[in-house]
């Protein structure tokens, strides 16, 4: 078990926690791919579970005393751009979290430490993770101190993290029609990935992937947004 507790160890120590139960934070970061074959022993989904929702109401309570003149769509703007999977996945690289991740072999043969699906889910069961050990305040300060910077960028112009919003308002206004989108889900319900390519005037201006439909259309909205404004400012 050396090198199941010393993954945990080390991220404690990254996010500076002082935990009671550090087999919760073992959980955590226990796949049920590397968990079926240790013969069932618990995985991280049910603390993915809480966590998610821990996130959530974090992000909510600081975004409504925070901004307490946006009204309600555009919180829900300002949340939508820093709770989803590409988010979480980016805080996971950033915290090196990857590598502490138990997979079975299969999944680690597949690339399973870089997939933004697993990232993001061990993200939130670390967050879950923290909230059942050391409580609220402990699991909303870990929240607020990983996406504080992005809630406030997501703040100032909530519009910009809209990237198929952005894009329609960009190929409407250049009479080119609203986008079409063609989505292509893959993989186990536990672990399913979406491919998206996105259309303007029947050309495929942009693709992307992610763990739900909307963030893969999401990233596909943000290649073809990259694309035509490189192309307009050449024109």
């Amino acid at each position: 078990m050396a090198r199941t507790t010393g993954g945990a160890q080390r991220l404690a120590e990254r996010l500076g926690l002082e935990l009671a139960d550090r087999a919760l934070l073992q959980q955590a970061l226990s796949h049920r791919s590397w968990c079926a074959e240790q013969g069932g022993v618990p995985s991280n989904e049910r603390l993915e579970f809480l966590g998610d929702a821990v996130l959530g109401l974090a992000v909510a309570e600081f975004c409504y005393r925070h901004f307490p003149d946006m009204p309600e769509g555009e919180l829900a703007k300002v949340r939508a751009a820093v709770v989803n999977a590409r988010v979480l996945a980016e805080v996971a690289e950033r915290l090196e979290i990857g590598p502490a991740i138990l997979l079975g072999k299969g999944e680690e043969a597949s690339g399973g430490r870089t997939k933004p699906s697993i990232l993001a889910d061990a993200v939130e069961a670390v967050i879950g993770a923290v909230y059942l050990d050391v409580g609220w305040p402990a699991a909303e300060r870990l929240v607020l101190g990983l996406l504080g910077d992005r809630i406030g960028r997501a703040a100032a112009e909530p519009g910009d993290f809209d990237q198929k919003g952005l894009l329609q308002e960009l190929t409407v206004r250049h009479g080119s029609g609203i986008p079409r989108y063609v989505v292509v889900g893959t993989g186990p319900d536990h672990d399913r990935q979406f491919e998206a390519v996105v259309f303007v005037n029947g050309v495929q201006r942009g693709a992307g992937s992610g763990g739900t439909k909307k963030d893969a259309e999401q990233e596909a909205a943000r290649q073809a947004l990259h694309e035509l404004r490189a192309e307009q400012r050449g024109a």
